[in-house]
C-alpha cells in the first residue's frame, strides 16, 4: 500500500486571510489590503480516492473543527471504500426528474395497463410534488404526510407508494446513489372493509329474473357469464377456434382489455392461472351455439401483429351491430334491467365514497364460484376452473356464507331453536 501523503488534510489559502502564507499565495496588491494575522483562517480540505480510482476532496470551515474534522472525515471514508460501502454524495445531488429519465426506460416491459397506470401515478402524484427535489433532500416523514394527507384513495396511495419505493430502492442499488431507502417504511392505512352483505353474489333465481329484464340479445351472453364463470374480458374476447362444443369444454388463451378508453387484444388472460379449460353446460353451449349461428363467427384466430385490430369476426360474443362487445356500453342495459327486476341497489364504496349499483356483471362469476361449492367441487378443481393463482381467494370471498356459519352454530348451541330435534337423557 502507498505511503499516506503528510499534507492531507491540507489548508487551503484563503483570498481573505492576512496570514503570510494566504499573503503570499494571493498578493495585496491583486486581492485588496486585509488585516495582518499569525493564524490561517482558511478552510481545510480532506483528499481521497474512490472506489474506481478518482480523486475526490471535501472542505471543512475552521469554525466546525477545521482539520479534526477533515481528519475524522477521512479516517471514515476510506474505511468505506476499504469495505465496499462507499456511496458518492454528488450521485444523491440529481433531482428526482433527473433519475426518472434514466430509471423509467430501464424497467422491463410489462402489460400495457401496468406500464400506463404507473406514468399516470409519476404524471399526476409524483412529479409535481417531489419532481425538482434531490434524491437526498427526501425524508421519511415527509413522505409518510403526502402520502397520508396529499394521496386521496386507499387504491391510488398503495400503487403510488410501490411506485416512488422502487424508483428510490433502485437509487440505493444504482451505485449508492443514497445510502438507504426512506419510502422503504412509509405506510399505508389498512383497506377499508366491507359488509360481507356487499360482497354477496345475487342468487341463480334472481339471475334468471335479471334475464327476464334483459333484451332478448343479451341473454345468451348473460347465461354465458352465469354457467362458465368467464371474466368479461375472457367471455368478450373468446374466439370460434377456441370453443369445442362436441367435447362440451372451451379454452382461455386470450382476453380483451381496455387502456384510456381504447380496447386492445391481450395473448394472455390476467395470469398464468387464466390458461385454461373450462366445461360448457348444455344451457352454455346452446348460448354459444346460438350467437355463432347469427353472426357465423369465422373458425380462424388472426395474428396479434396489432394488439388494436380486434378482428371481430371470429369473436362469439359482439354487439348488436356485430362490433366488439364493451362494458361501458353494455352496462347501459345491465342497470336498467336489474333495477326493472328490483334488486337493484346502491352501495357507497368505502374508499371512494361513490354510490355504486349492486350486482355488477362480474357478480355472475361469483354465482358460478357459489355454485361449484354447492356441487360439492373441491375448492383446488374450483381454483383451476375459476383461473385463480389461490384457492383460499375462492372459499371466502366468493363461498363464504355468514348466515350458513351461523345456521351451524345456532344448530349445536341451540338444537331447538334451530329445529332440530335432539335426545334427552332419562
Amino acid at each position: 500500500m502507498a505511503p499516506r501523503t503528510l499534507n492531507n488534510p491540507r489548508q487551503i489559502r484563503s483570498k481573505h486571510c492576512g496570514c503570510q502564507l494566504c499573503m503570499h499565495a494571493h498578493p495585496p496588491e491583486q486581492h485588496g489590503e486585509r488585516n495582518r494575522r499569525r493564524d490561517c483562517t482558511g478552510a481545510w480540505q480532506a483528499r481521497y480516492r474512490d472506489p474506481a480510482g478518482k480523486q475526490k476532496s471535501k472542505n471543512f470551515p475552521i469554525s466546525e473543527g477545521g482539520k479534526k474534522a477533515a481528519e475524522a472525515f477521512l479516517d471514515d471514508v476510506r474505511t468505506r471504500v476499504r469495505r465496499r460501502t462507499y456511496n458518492d454524495p454528488k450521485r444523491g445531488e440529481i433531482t428526482l426528474n433527473q433519475w426518472w429519465e434514466l430509471w423509467w426506460p430501464a424497467q422491463p416491459a410489462r402489460a400495457v395497463t401496468t406500464m400506463n397506470r404507473k406514468l399516470s401515478n409519476w404524471n399526476a402524484h409524483i412529479r409535481p410534488k417531489w419532481g425538482r427535489w434531490r434524491l437526498c433532500d427526501l425524508e421519511f416523514i415527509e413522505l409518510q404526510a403526502w402520502i397520508t394527507a396529499d394521496v386521496k384513495g386507499h387504491h391510488t396511495r398503495k400503487k403510488v407508494l410501490e411506485l416512488i419505493t422502487a424508483m428510490l430502492r433502485d437509487a440505493v442499488r444504482d451505485g449508492k446513489r443514497i445510502p438507504f431507502n426512506p419510502a422503504a417504511e412509509v405506510a399505508v392505512e389498512t383497506a377499508p372493509k366491507k359488509h360481507a352483505d356487499d360482497l354477496r353474489p345475487p342468487t341463480r333465481e334472481q339471475c334468471a329474473l335479471i334475464r327476464e329484464h334483459t333484451p332478448e340479445y343479451y341473454r345468451p351472453l348473460l347465461c354465458f357469464l352465469e354457467q362458465t364463470g368467464l371474466r368479461w374480458g375472457e367471455a368478450t374476447g373468446l374466439r370460434w377456434e377456441n370453443v369445442d362444443l362436441a367435447a362440451q369444454h372451451l379454452k382461455v388463451k386470450e382476453v380483451l382489455s381496455e387502456d384510456n378508453g381504447r380496447l386492445f387484444r391481450k395473448p394472455a388472460p390476467k395470469s398464468k392461472a387464466g390458461f385454461r379449460t373450462v366445461p360448457l353446460t348444455p344451457a352454455a353451449v346452446d348460448a354459444v351455439q346460438t350467437m355463432v349461428d347469427r353472426w357465423q363467427a369465422h373458425a380462424t384466430v388472426t395474428p396479434i401483429t396489432d394488439p388494436y385490430d380486434l378482428a371481430p369476426h371470429e369473436l362469439v360474443f359482439r354487439g348488436p351491430q356485430g362490433g366488439v362487445l364493451t362494458r361501458h356500453n353494455f352496462r347501459r342495459t345491465w342497470v336498467p334491467a336489474i333495477q326493472a327486476a328490483g334488486i337493484a341497489r346502491q352501495v357507497a364504496n368505502p374508499e371512494t365514497g361513490r354510490q355504486e349499483w349492486w350486482p355488477r356483471v362480474h357478480d355472475l362469476r361469483h354465482v358460478f364460484a357459489t355454485w361449484l361449492k354447492d356441487l360439492g367441487v373441491k375448492e383446488k378443481e374450483a381454483q383451476t376452473i375459476l383461473g385463480h393463482d389461490r384457492g383460499s381467494k375462492v372459499t371466502w370471498i366468493y363461498q363464504h356464507s355468514p348466515e350458513d356459519v351461523a345456521a351451524q352454530v345456532l344448530a349445536m348451541m341451540a338444537p331447538e331453536a334451530a329445529g332440530v330435534r335432539s335426545l334427552r337423557a332419562v
